[in-house]
C-alpha cells in the first residue's frame, strides 16, 4: 500500500487530498501541530478528530520544525505540501514575513524532507505566481499556458510573492536532481471545509441585499477543492509531470450571478441583487472595496483593477495541460459543489 504525507490536512485542499487518497487505497499520514489537537474543541470544526475517524495517522510536528517534518516523511512515497498562510493576522513580524516564514521556509523544509526520505513532492502553488496585471490585460485566452511570462509582483502583494518564491524553490530542487517534484496552480478555491472564500461570501449574502457589479455574467476564476485534489494526486503519480506546473483553474464555468444564487440556495437564504455599473465601480472603487475584498480574499486588493476584473471579466486561466497530460476530468459541478460548500459552512460555523 502506498503511503503519503499531507501537510495542511485539516485545510481546504489538504482535506480533499486526504479523501482522494483514501478512496484510491492509499495509507495517509498527516503532519499536524499539537496545538491543533489541543485547541480543537474551541474551533468551528474539529479537523484532527475528523482525520482520526477516517483512519489517518496523525504525525505531531510542524512544517517549520524540520526534524519532525523529516520524521513524518519517513516511508512515504509522496509528500503533498498544502500547508500555507493565506490570510495571516499576526502583527508581531513584518507583513511579508507573516507569509514568507510559513510559505517559503515551510516549503524549504518540505524539500529537505522529500530529499531525505526519497519521496516525491507535490507543491500546492497558485495562479498568483503569474502576477496581478497581465492575467486580464492580455485578454481572456492568452494567459492560458503555464509557461506564459510572469509580471513583476508589487512589493505589497505578499501572498503572490511568497507563492512564487516557494514554487521557484521546488522547481530548482527538481532541476538540480535533488528531488522529484511537480506543482499545481489553482485559482480561488471553494468547497466544504473552506475557511477563506466561502465564509466571506456567506457573510456578504447574509445581508440579503447583494451588490452585483455589471450584469454578473462573467465566469469566475474559481475551482472546486475536490478538482484540485484530483489534479494534485494525478500530478504526483504521473512521471511526465516531474518538473512541471499545472493550472487547475477552471473545472466548470459559473457566472458571478449564478454563483451567488447557488450559494444562497446552500444557505437557504433569499437574496436581492442591486446592480452596480462597472464604470461606477471603477470610478468609485473605494465604495465597493469591501465587497471586492470579500470576494477575492484580499489577495487582489493591492491592485484595484484586478479586483474589479475578478468580478467582471471571464476567468483567464486554462487547464488544458492538466487535461491533456494528467487526464484531469473534474466531476463536481457548481450546481452541486457550490450548494454543498455553503450548506457545510452554515452547519459548521461557530
Amino acid at each position: 500500500m502506498s503511503v503519503a504525507l499531507v501537510t495542511g490536512a485539516t485545510g481546504l485542499v489538504g482535506s480533499h487530498i486526504v479523501e482522494r487518497l483514501l478512496d484510491a487505497g492509499w495509507r495517509v499520514r498527516a503532519l499536524i501541530r499539537g496545538s491543533a489537537v489541543r485547541q480543537a474543541a474551541a474551533n468551528e470544526w474539529d479537523g484532527a478528530a475528523w482525520l482520526r475517524q477516517l483512519g489517518v495517522e496523525l504525525a505531531p510536528g510542524d512544517i517549520l520544525d524540520l526534524p519532525t517534518f523529516i520524521d513524518a516523511a519517513r516511508g512515504c512515497e509522496v509528500i503533498f505540501h498544502t500547508a500555507a498562510a493565506v490570510t495571516p493576522t499576526t502583527s508581531r513580524v513584518h507583513p511579508y514575513d507573516a507569509y514568507r516564514i510559513p510559505n517559503v521556509s515551510g516549503t524549504r523544509n518540505a524539500i529537505a524532507a522529500a530529499e531525505r526520505s526519497g519521496a516525491r513532492l507535490l507543491q500546492l502553488s497558485s495562479v498568483a505566481v503569474y502576477g496581478p496585471e497581465s492575467r486580464y490585460a492580455h485578454g481572456a485566452t492568452t494567459l492560458s499556458e503555464e509557461n506564459a511570462p510572469t509580471d513583476p509582483i508589487p512589493e505589497r502583494a505578499y501572498y503572490s510573492r511568497s507563492k512564487r518564491e516557494s514554487e521557484e524553490l521546488v522547481m530548482r530542487a527538481h532541476a538540480e536532481g535533488r528531488i522529484w517534484a511537480a506543482a499545481v496552480r489553482p485559482d480561488v478555491i471553494y468547497g466544504a471545509r473552506d475557511r477563506q472564500f466561502v465564509p466571506r461570501i456567506a457573510r456578504l449574502l447574509r445581508l440579503r441585499v447583494v451588490p452585483l457589479i455589471g450584469r454578473g455574467s462573467s465566469t469566475l476564476a474559481i475551482v472546486h477543492a475536490a478538482s484540485v485534489a484530483d489534479g494534485a494526486v494525478r500530478a504526483a503519480t504521473t512521471e511526465l509531470a516531474g518538473g512541471r506546473a499545472y493550472n487547475l483553474a477552471n473545472d466548470f464555468d459559473v457566472t458571478v450571478r449564478d454563483f451567488f444564487l447557488l450559494a444562497a440556495r446552500g444557505l437557504e437564504s433569499a437574496i436581492q441583487f442591486v446592480p452596480v455599473p462597472v464604470g461606477l465601480a471603477r470610478v468609485g472603487f473605494a465604495l465597493v472595496k469591501r465587497v471586492l475584498t470579500i470576494a477575492t480574499g484580499g489577495r487582489m486588493s493591492v491592485v484595484s483593477t484586478a479586483s474589479i476584473d475578478f468580478l467582471t471579466k471571464d476567468n483567464p486561466f486554462d487547464s488544458e495541460r492538466a487535461r491533456r497530460e494528467l487526464g484531469w476530468n473534474p466531476r463536481v459541478r457548481p450546481e452541486v459543489g457550490v450548494v454543498e460548500a455553503f450548506r457545510w459552512w452554515k452547519e459548521h460555523r461557530a
